[in-house]
């Protein structure tokens, strides 16, 4: 009996294994055949994709792209299911294959080899394609989304985010001098503030450009603003310089992503005929943001009224309620990003294709019932998804300590960044990012050399007038005499006042030299500008005044006494239209761009990015060399007005060419590093033109002609990308 039941035993064991070596062989024979076929459908694929005329041919029985799928990707419609005995067949959906179902390191029924068998040259190859061949079939799938009712809502949410990086940029020179006086900031200091907003955007749209690369664009914009806005309103409440600098420096960090984050996310939602003409009408709300500073500022800043004060330790003046203002473009673009979707070519980018799936039918549903036809059908089946390279990431989550933890995630995270980064500088893109380098860097020390700081040539330039008008008294003796009337914009010189009361006062733009002030009253005393040098006060009361110790330079006080006294700079623009002025002038060259953002939209996809960028920037160059020969204030900015006509030409084709020279895996990332260039370009621009303010406008106009007709040179030699598809 024992060897019949071994006998047995043998012979389905031996059965068992003739099976599975039968089984063995029959997968090797399917797994070939299968990438048989699917080479062949990759190659049939790529030539049709090649041939425009052909792209009905893309379409088969049923209106779905596509029959077969690779080991990456997955279908929102898919047909694959298993019955008991594990055998598949058809009628249930099983979402993305999973690359894990093999048992015992078998190879899968119809699956290629698998992974780890590879190096990593072949997975980058076998990505590259994929890539490809997405970019081709995304196209296809946007152009039967159309354009309509989704991209419309998303074009006036991102232009609320675009909107709100043009009021930041505007802010700091509408700020600066109420600030100044405010804060009591002296000269030497207040430039500061200029560059450390700058600072924080430089490093922000780094950080935030890769950061959109790894985690949407969506969510990156959401927390880059959500920044923004939070500092900004913090600014506005703070008392100390030091302080106020640290909330501007981590407002700008914020908004700093916005500009990479934004075009990014705009550019992968719109079919290729579309994308030239309305990334340029999204660049126009970076001009209504502008216009919305310099409005709010004219109609905020100069009312004193517009303030209050909570004794003397806490000033809330009326340039305080203008930062507030500023902020509501920025808040309400987080409220409206919470409702709007991830960006659906990025979630293909990094395998998620059910979620892009679900998102492109959302886009195709939205706008084919806005036309009226919500019967037609989202017929993509299937969407190339590009295979996934795994980076190992080591993080001790046994034993480390949570702090640790985060800190090993945030290095790498910084660390995926910096290696996406350099692959802007790999080949194909790298002699684009050189190029592209050198344009942006031209334009932004040309524009914003020029325009960030013009406001302090107009200042400049009325002060000068406003210290021609000055009155000089000399050798005064004045006794027993009452002064309850402003004094502005006189200088006395050796007077000598015995016994007067000076009451209910204002003192602007008032300087006393060498003077003798004996048994005197000062009552009521509100002060701007206003010094007392090389004085001696005998037996002088101060009472309820804002005379402080620094406004009496080289001055001896001999048995004086003080009374409530006023501290904080005070803010008056009682009669000061200058302030009106600025504002007044800043609106207008910033509403001049109008009318080349119309010609740039309507133009863009007709006569070619390169014609636009390379034309706007010479015409910029030349219409900015003529500014050496302005004569007048008016003529200065008339002249200014067309040069930022012309040169808003070359903003926008630069921005549409940025998005569509890099790829979707480091898109962000590339203008992330190009946007902060150009905030550093800027802060170079404002110290090279702000330092010659004053003493000559030859040198710096001339500097800025120049590199903009050398930057639009350069310009032309990009490459088209007017018939390229987004890669």
């Amino acid at each position: 009996m024992e060897e019949t039941y071994k006998d047995r035993t043998s012979l389905v064991k031996g059965a068992k294994d003739i099976a599975k070596e039968v089984k063995r062989q029959a997968v090797k024979k399917v797994n070939k055949a299968v990438d048989k076929a699917q080479d062949g459908y990759t190659q049939r694929s790529y030539n049709r994709f090649q041939d425009e005329e052909d792209d009905d041919d893309y379409y088969v029985q049923g209106g779905n792209y596509g029959v077969e799928a690779n080991d990456d990707e997955g279908s929102s419609e898919a047909t694959e299911g298993h019955d008991e005995d594990d055998e598949i067949y058809e009628g249930e959906y099983q979402g993305i294959p999973n690359m894990g179902q093999g048992k015992d390191g078998m190879v899968a029924l119809g699956q290629p080899m698998h992974d780890e068998y590879k190096d990593r040259h072949e997975l980058e190859t076998e990505r590259k394609a994929d890539e490809e061949e997405l970019a081709q079939q995304y196209e296809l799938i946007i152009q039967e989304c159309g354009h309509g009712r989704f991209q419309w809502a998303l074009f006036f949410v991102l232009g609320m985010a675009l909107m709100a990086d043009g009021i930041e940029v505007f802010v700091v020179g509408f700020v600066l001098p109420s600030a100044e006086t405010d804060m009591c900031i002296p000269n030497s200091g207040s430039g500061w503030l200029g560059d450390i907003v700058y600072l924080g955007m430089m490093v922000g749209a780094f950080f935030w450009g890769g950061l959109a690369d790894k985690v949407g664009r969506r969510q990156s914009l959401l927390i880059c603003m959500s920044v923004n806005g939070f500092f900004a309103f913090l600014s506005s409440f703070v008392q100390g310089y030091g302080f106020f600098l640290f909330c501007r420096l981590f407002s700008g960090f914020g908004i700093g992503g916005a500009v990479p984050t934004v075009f990014s996310y705009f550019s992968e939602v719109l079919a290729r005929e579309k994308r030239g003409e309305h990334l340029s009408w999204l660049c126009m709300f970076w001009m209504i943001g502008g216009i919305y500073a310099s409005a709010m500022a004219w109609a905020i800043i100069p009312h004193y009224g517009w303030s209050f004060s909570m004794g003397s330790a806490y000033q809330f003046h009326s340039w305080r309620v203008f930062v507030i203002f500023c902020a509501l473009p920025c808040v309400s673009s987080v409220v409206a990003l919470t409702f709007m979707p991830e960006s659906p070519r990025f979630l293909l980018e990094v395998g998620k294709h059910d979620e892009a799936w679900m998102i492109l039918k959302q886009i195709h549903d939205t706008n084919m019932r806005a036309r009226g036809q919500p019967e037609k059908v989202f017929t993509v089946n299937r969407i190339k998804t590009p295979k996934q390279i795994d980076e190992l990431i080591e993080i001790e989550s046994d034993t480390g300590t949570w702090y640790r933890r985060c800190f090993v995630r945030i290095r790498t995270e910084l660390y995926g960044i910096w290696l996406t980064f350099m692959r802007c500088f790999n080949y194909p893109v790298k002699d684009n990012t050189i190029k592209l380098t050198a344009v942006w860097f031209t334009l932004s020390f040309g524009y914003y050399g020029l325009s960030v700081w013009f406001p302090d040539v107009i200042k400049h330039l009325q002060s000068d007038e406003y210290a021609s008008r000055v009155k000089h008294f000399h050798n005064e003796e004045v006794s027993h005499f009452v002064f309850n009337f402003t004094l502005e914009n006189q200088i006395h010189s050796n007077g000598e006042y015995i016994n007067d009361r000076f009451i209910m006062m204002k003192f602007k733009s008032v300087t006393f030299e060498d003077s003798l002030f004996k048994n005197c009253v000062f009552e009521d005393i509100t002060s701007l500008n206003t010094y007392f040098r090389n004085c001696t006060f005998v037996n002088t009361t101060f009472y309820n005044t804002d005379l402080e110790q620094y406004k009496f330079v080289n001055s001896e006080l001999i048995n004086c006494t003080f009374f409530h006294i006023r501290t904080g700079c005070q803010i008056s623009f009682d009669d000061d239209y200058s302030a009106y002025w600025i504002y007044f002038v800043n609106f207008l060259g910033t509403l001049a761009v109008l009318p080349g953002n119309i010609v740039s939209a309507l133009l863009m996809d007709r006569i070619g990015r390169l014609t636009m960028l390379g034309g706007s920037m010479v015409l910029s160059g030349i219409s900015c060399f003529f500014l050496w020969f302005g004569t007048s204030e008016s003529m200065m900015i008339g002249m200014l007005c067309l040069y930022n006509g012309l040169t808003i030409s070359a903003w926008n084709s630069l921005d549409v060419i940025t998005v569509e020279l890099y790829p979707t895996d480091r898109r962000a990332t590339g203008f992330g590093f190009l946007n902060a260039l150009c905030k550093a370009a800027a802060v170079l621009g404002n110290l090279i033109f702000g330092s010659l303010v004053g003493i000559t406008k030859a040198i710096p106009i001339l500097l800025a002609s120049t590199v903009l007709v050398c930057g639009g040179l350069v310009g032309l030699r990009l490459p088209d990308t007017r018939t390229q598809v987004l890669m």
